[in-house]
């Protein structure tokens, strides 16, 4: 322990005195080409690691070294991607290394949500651009954290929010912009899914060489647990916001691009818990109703982890002319303008704006935005543009699930947002979920 604390801290203290100061804006624009290829490292060789690697890869990156703790995940990955380039990837144990190396313009942060902002803020301190999956950060602070960072270091920093690149969403923010819908005073964001009990079960053997307390990192310390690892992290506020803040991400995000960026609501109040598995072991709620007030419309939130029938668009509709049946689509958001309602969902869902009756006024079909995500960081780590996804965009948006959560945990009341304090108005208890405490070893980088 000892060992990782001080050779963490270590890197921390020199990061910025090294590499950073040889790549100001000025001087790393020059070093890729337009038509040289972003030379990229995974951090988290899990299942959604491999797929952003195996995108970028097709979109024109060139995979120069992948890490994790686990080598299992390292060889899955290096070979799902074998045959998209013909340099073998090399690998790594300690993401300082990853850093620490010359060669590599950019990292895929894809770790447990617990490690994304710190890693991410490592990252730019280290002189690289970042991908870093969703939920960007484990909570309000140390979003507004990274993206200082982000900006201290001038990094590119794109989230994997990938309805930012979809240019059926496009579409549908510029049809709202138009006027076409009327006024719009309320938002509705639909995060419904099935789910069942979580239950953790026997506690398994701790591999052998792997390290657990490295894995943990910032979060509170607990033993080791085969089902954590396995995923069931995401039931534990230590480690993530739950599926709220995993999934809903990526509607509540869309609802703000929609919205044309509102920021911070002057409320936020929650209602819900854990109802339909009640007694099991997970902490996070499997039913949450969320309301957010704006200056102009209200915004809710609608979450669950139990109807059977809800289901995200299916791979069949997101890749053909086609769109859900709205009613049991789990990951959807319903636009109420004075003059006609949009429905439209992610990742390809598409979108119908419709009038008295349901009668369609228009409509349009939908594709993923992986692939077009990937291109536009490649870009923008080219151009030193800002992605789609940047930070300040994002931060405003995934704060809004914290908020919810915060909301939820401190007994299901209505809690006021002062922003230019960013903070809450008087409740002590919701200021202190607005941050984590950090491990010794494992604090959050300075920026």
């Amino acid at each position: 322990m000892k060992h990782s604390s001080n050779g963490r801290r270590h890197f921390l203290a020199t990061a910025a005195a090294t590499s950073v100061a040889a790549l100001t804006r000025s001087a790393y624009s020059n070093v890729l080409g337009a038509n040289e290829r972003v030379r990229f490292a995974l951090i988290g060789c899990g299942g959604r690691g491999g797929i952003v690697a195996h995108n970028m890869i097709s979109m024109g990156g060139e995979l120069v070294g992948l890490c994790d703790l686990n080598p299992t995940g390292i060889a899955k990955v290096a070979k799902a991607v074998s045959h998209l380039q013909a340099r073998k990837p090399r690998t790594y144990k300690r993401m300082e290394q990853v850093f620490e190396a010359g060669d590599i313009d950019a990292v895929i942060i894809a770790t447990p949500d617990h490690w994304h902002a710190p890693a991410a803020a490592m990252a730019c301190q280290a002189g690289k651009d970042v991908y870093v999956e969703k939920p960007h950060a484990h909570n309000v602070w140390e979003s507004r954290r990274l993206a200082r960072a982000a900006d201290e270091y001038e990094r590119v920093v794109q989230v994997g929010t990938q309805n930012r690149s979809c240019p059926y969403n496009s579409a549908a923010r510029e049809y709202i912009a138009s006027g076409k819908l009327g006024a719009i005073h309320l938002v509705k964001v639909y995060n419904l899914k099935a789910g069942s009990r979580f239950q953790l079960g026997e506690a398994g053997s701790l591999p052998r060489d792997f390290d657990w307390n490295e894995w943990q990192g910032p979060a509170a310390e607990r033993p080791w647990h085969q089902k954590i690892y396995h995923g069931g992290w995401h039931h534990f506020w230590t480690y993530s916001g739950g599926d709220l803040a995993d999934d809903a991400c990526h509607q509540i995000d869309l609802a703000c691009m929609l919205m044309g960026e509102p920021g911070f609501p002057r409320s936020v109040s929650s209602a819900g818990g854990r109802l339909a598995h009640r007694g099991d072991d997970s902490e996070v709620p499997d039913l949450l109703e969320t309301v957010f007030e704006f200056p102009d419309f209200i915004m809710t939130l609608e979450h669950s982890n139990y109807p059977k029938f809800m289901r995200k668009t299916t791979s069949t509709i997101r890749r053909n002319d086609e769109l859900p049946y709205w009613t049991h689509n789990a990951t959807r958001v319903e636009l109420y303008g004075s003059e006609m309602m949009m429905t439209i969902g992610r990742h390809g869902g598409g979108w119908v704006v419709t009038r008295l009756g349901g009668r369609p006024a228009d409509m349009m079909y939908g594709r993923p935005g992986d692939q077009p995500h990937c291109t536009d960081f490649i870009e923008s780590v080219k151009s030193r543009k800002k992605p789609n996804a940047s930070l300040d965009k994002l931060h405003p948006s995934i704060s809004l699930l914290h908020l919810a959560n915060i909301a939820h945990r401190t007994g299901n009341r209505k809690l006021w947002w002062d922003d230019a304090k960013a903070r809450f108005n008087g409740d002590d208890d919701a200021n202190a979920m607005i941050r984590r405490e950090y491990r010794e070893g494992f604090e959050f980088p300075a920026s």
